[in-house]
Formats: structure tokens, sequence, C-alpha cells
């Protein structure tokens, strides 16, 4: 199982320079658990860049993933790995997501950089 960070999906939705690292897990969507924070993220920045329509149609992208909601354990387990790694609220979540399911985490935001179970890449 897999989960990309909201840094991946903008990174792929733009045809960035590392969409070629997130493609193949992205597109794997039977394997991929999307955390509802990354609906959140994704859709405001390409709301913000690019109008409804455009984010509307990224969420839907999205949404062939398994959809995965932010219930009470899970908002204490990112707390708890929040204060373990020092991550802001919406990375602990994605990252607590993860390790429920036994997934592995796909970014390129240096705050993950160095943690178990976390696939980085470097922003380019």
């Amino acid at each position: 199982m897999n989960v990309v960070d909201s840094s991946g999906w903008l990174e792929y939705f733009a045809d960035g320079p590392n969409a070629a690292f997130f493609a193949p897990v992205i597109e794997a969507t039977r394997e991929l658990l999307v955390p509802t924070v990354g609906l959140y993220e994704v859709f405001k920045r390409v709301l913000q860049q690019r109008g409804t329509e455009q984010a509307l149609q990224t969420i839907a992208s999205m949404q062939q993933g398994r959809i995965v909601d932010l219930t009470a354990a899970l908002a204490l387990s990112a707390a708890t790995v929040s204060l373990e790694h020092r991550l802001p609220m919406a990375d602990s979540i994605m990252l607590a997501t993860a390790r429920l399911h036994g997934a592995t985490l796909w970014t390129q935001d240096s705050d993950f950089q160095g943690i178990q179970g976390v696939r980085y890449v470097a922003k380019q």
C-alpha cells in the first residue's frame, strides 16, 4: 500500500521534474490510499492556481484510490507522530495514515527526509 503526500500529487498533476517518481505509485490505484487531508491540500492549491473545474478534475483523479478519513484514533496517532518527528499537522496525518495501513509514504517534502517508511526524492 502507498500514500502520496500532497507535494507528490501536485508534482504529478503539474508534470514537474519529479512527476515520474510519483507516477507509478499514483497510477497503481488498487494500492493507493488517499488521506482526506491530502484532498483538502491539493484541492485548495489547484483551485487557487487553476480554478474550480481543474480542481474538481484533480480530486476526481485522487478519488480513484481508497479515501482514508481522519478518525479520532488516527488524529491521536498523528499528534504523537507530530511530536516524535516535529512535523506539521497535515504531514503528521499523512505519515500516521501510512503507518496505520503498513503503507509507504511517497514525498518530495524535505520534512520527511530520513524517516522510516518514507520514500523521499529531493524537489528539483
